[in-house]
């Protein structure tokens, strides 16, 4: 079973809950390809009433019609809630990101008013790398391991919005088993907590079923194995992972399998779709 909370995450969550009474809107950085696992299921609680925009980051890593399926069902859950499919390494797509903000509270954001916004999400999604992006230059951490951000900072964008980073803070229950290894298996959830060659195997699985010619043409495959385990077993023995007596280095295959999926060498891939979730 994973279960992955650091303890810097805590006071994380109290620190939210602090703020939460001074912001006027809530930015909830998903990660596209996973957005009902990625969420954090504390943020409707303590969020309240307030408007809330769900951003599904790294869009160009997930696929585009199951994305599209998501923003429309986000987009159905009441009038203060709105979804935008994004990447926030695009300034470009950040400006509209702007125009929805200054949309949802019209009453904030001029001389003594400033349009406060709070950044929420889990580790690993792209909250850092979003407000850099809307910054223009480098506010916050950047890093390919989950839990960068360790503490709450304000930034002044100048243009009359006033943004509340927060740490990543990930629930302190997964209680979905399924969700826990799609968040493992796409970057959100530390190495020592998880194990690669599980979570590759599950991750072979899923691919093996929804996306099966993304791993042919990846790995080359003359035929697609029977499942997961068979998987990692392939790959490691077309990239040289062996060990004495040409037996494969499972453990290095996997981390193949799970880097491909991360850095998108797969090609664009969703871990999970409504249906998945129960959520249709």
């Amino acid at each position: 079973m994973i279960n992955w909370f650091p303890g810097h995450m805590h006071s994380a969550r109290q620190q939210i809950a602090e703020a939460m009474p001074k912001i006027d809107l809530v930015i909830e950085v998903l990660d596209a390809r996973l957005p009902m696992a990625s969420s954090n299921p504390l943020l409707a609680e303590m969020r309240g009433v307030k408007p809330c925009i769900k951003v599904l980051n790294k869009n160009d890593l997930a696929d585009p019609e199951v994305t599209g399926e998501w923003v429309r069902f986000f987009e159905s859950r009441g009038k203060g809630m709105k979804a935008l499919a994004i990447n926030a390494t695009r300034k470009a797509e950040l400006t509209r990101l702007v125009r929805l903000s200054r949309s949802l509270v019209p009453h904030r954001g001029g001389p003594g008013k400033p349009l406060r916004i709070m950044i929420v999400g889990i580790p690993n999604v792209g909250k850092s790398t979003l407000i850099n992006t809307l910054c223009g230059r480098k506010i916050a951490k950047v890093g390919d391991k989950p839990a960068i951000t360790r503490s709450a900072q304000q930034v002044d964008l100048r243009n009359g919005i006033l943004l509340f980073d927060t740490p990543g803070v990930l629930a302190p229950n997964l209680e979905d088993q399924r969700g826990a290894m799609c968040l493992a298996a796409t970057g959100a959830i530390g190495d020592n907590a998880m194990d690669h060659e599980r979570i590759a195997a599950f991750t072979g699985d899923f691919l093996l079923e929804r996306y099966p010619q993304q791993l042919i043409e990846r790995y080359r495959l003359k035929e697609l194995p029977q499942n997961g385990e068979l998987l990692i077993e392939q790959v490691g023995r077309r990239r040289g992972c062996l060990m004495a007596g040409g037996v494969v280095d499972r453990q290095r295959a996997a981390e193949i399998v799970l880097h491909d999926l991360q850095a998108g060498r797969l090609g664009r891939i969703s871990m999970e779709s409504l249906a998945d979730t129960g959520t249709e």
